[in-house]
């Protein structure tokens, strides 16, 4: 019998553009599985952190992998699939710009996604020190907004997904960040089995369906991929610094009783025994 599910995904577009974004995918995995499948947005990334710190009921979700580390951590989801592409974050700059380096965007103002998006948590990364660091504007509503300003001179630079920033190829990547496993797709414990098996096997043959070619290249994924949970076991630590995020309680250590020592009871008199000795015929 059809069920009703809802998708969870990351603000990267403004809900009414998402809903237009993701429309292809959801019609597919409903002629896919015989299910009907919602889009889940939330208003920005504030609202979706707290969305998901409260642990709001969403079926699925699909997210960059500290978020997915997190929901398997926390809220029990499994991880299902991912982008077969590995996930970074380029801070591009046109090349006047990009010639000073990193630090000749100390000072000056460079576009992001909001915290706690991955692209924000991971400029970071880069300029540790938050008083020789570029000042950060969190004023787009998606990732290629960030492109944008920088031709029409709103900003110097933008820290962009590298799936976006290949698209540009008249600017230049003044950094990259480190790698991560993809995008991921990942299912409520509460989702029978069989449904995530068929969402996932789905999501496998996305790339062979003509239909879906543009969900493919709006995602920037050429294909999903099969997705092990040990991919995701430290993923949530990006979030470490996040305000909010608290630190899951450390599993408690329990401790082997101690074993009572052997006693030789040849070597213990029948006084000390403090028992009497009894022969048969007494």
């Amino acid at each position: 019998m059809a069920a009703n599910y809802t998708l969870a995904v990351e603000p990267n577009y403004p809900p009414a553009q998402a809903e237009m974004v993701y429309q292809p995918l959801l019609d597919y995995l409903s002629a896919s599985t015989g299910h009907k499948f919602k889009l889940k947005t939330a208003a920005n990334y504030h609202v979706y952190w707290r969305d998901l710190r409260a642990g709001m009921k969403v079926d699925f979700a699909f997210e960059e992998a500290h978020f997915a580390g997190y929901r398997m951590g926390r809220l029990g989801f499994t991880p299902l699939v991912r982008t077969a592409e590995p996930t970074r974050y380029s801070l591009v700059a046109d090349s006047m710009i990009a010639e000073e380096g990193t630090a000749g965007l100390i000072g000056r103002p460079v576009v992001s996604m909001p915290s706690p998006s991955m692209g924000y948590l991971l400029m970071l990364e880069i300029y540790r020190n938050p008083i020789a660091a570029p000042e950060i504007k969190s004023v787009g509503t998606g990732w290629r907004d960030g492109v944008e300003m920088i031709f029409s001179q709103e900003t110097q630079a933008a820290m962009v997904p590298n799936y976006i920033a290949q698209l540009y190829p008249n600017l230049v990547v003044v950094s990259e960040s480190r790698e991560f496993v993809g995008r991921t797709l990942s299912a409520a414990g509460t989702v029978p089995s069989d449904v995530q098996d068929a969402v996932a096997e789905a999501m496998l043959k996305l790339h062979e369906d003509p239909g879906s070619y543009e969900v493919l290249v709006e995602l920037g994924a050429s294909s999903f991929v099969d997705a092990p949970a040990s991919d995701y076991t430290r993923s949530e630590s990006l979030l470490a610094g996040v305000f909010g995020y608290k630190p899951r309680p450390a599993a408690p250590v329990v401790e082997d009783e101690p074993q009572p020592e052997a006693i030789d009871l040849d070597s213990i008199s029948d006084e000390e025994l403090g028992g009497l000795e009894v022969t048969a015929g007494d």
